[in-house]
């Protein structure tokens, strides 16, 4: 019964307020304070005044905040752990890599990066490649004098 009174009480200054600033012509400031001071005259009238005044009066209420409460923390502790455990993402993301590389066959889609002992080791006949050395940045050089670097 209190919590009605104080709302409608609230509502008629916040609804005298915006006369005032209306009179004072800030129409738009006090259309925006009329809204804000019909609020909980409104929520008197849908009961949800009466639903937080019984909420907040009442132990199996606050028990169930309670409960709410120990849910919450217990599931950051299990996150936190579990962070914890598996390290830092780069390693997480290396082993969850990792894992999936062993799923597949072996050598049935890795590429082979160097020499090694399986099928995939032995590279395939084909055109010989020139020899390594100063001309493998010419294609390099060629595109930052043409950007003027």
């Amino acid at each position: 019964m209190i919590a009605e009174t104080v709302c409608s009480a609230v509502s008629a200054a916040g609804l005298g307020i915006a006369a005032v600033t209306a009179y004072r012509r800030r129409f738009l400031t006090a259309v925006r304070v009329a809204a804000y001071a019909l609020v909980p005259i409104g929520l008197v009238m849908t009961g949800v005044v009466e639903w937080l005044a019984d909420t907040a009066f009442s132990p199996v209420a606050w028990a169930g905040f309670g409960v709410l409460g120990l849910s919450w923390a217990l599931f950051m502790i299990t996150r936190t752990v579990e962070r914890r455990r598996g390290g830092t993402r780069k390693e997480r993301r290396q082993a969850r890599a990792a894992a999936q590389r062993d799923a597949v066959a072996p050598g049935a889609s890795a590429p082979s990066l160097g020499a090694g002992a399986g099928p995939a080791a032995t590279p395939a006949p084909g055109p010989a490649k020139a020899p390594r050395g100063e001309d493998d940045f010419s294609d390099i050089e060629a595109i930052l004098k043409k950007h003027g670097i």
